[in-house]
């Protein structure tokens, strides 16, 4: 059953708002912008870019995670993690879809 607060908003708008939120600490938008020069990266090399604790970035690699913005694996100690690039693109095409639907609102009542 969906949480009260949800009743009323549309599957995209929560999944919008869910990737936005992932999206709303620089640290966040700073890793995925090094998993996608990299390709692929290992926990540890991003700790060695982004000066937080292994904590901190794991936190981080969660929240992406959990909103679909990367994926990831664990192999014993490691976790090696990438861009989701069906994530990635969902959000770019949810973000036109708002902003192309915003302005022709704006348009017609401006």
């Amino acid at each position: 059953m969906a949480q009260r607060k949800e009743i009323g908003f549309t599957p995209l708008d929560r999944n919008l708002s869910a990737m936005a939120k992932a999206l709303s600490h620089p640290a966040r938008i700073a890793i995925l912008r090094i998993l996608a020069k990299r390709g692929t990266c290992i926990c540890g090399e991003i700790v060695e870019v982004i000066p937080l604790a292994q904590s901190t970035v794991s936190q981080h690699l969660k929240e992406l995670k959990k909103a679909g913005l990367i994926s990831g694996t664990v192999d014993g100690p490691k976790s090696c993690y990438c861009v989701n690039v069906k994530g990635l693109t969902a959000l770019g095409g949810s973000l036109s879809g708002l902003v192309a639907g915003l302005n022709d609102s704006v348009s017609k009542c401006c």
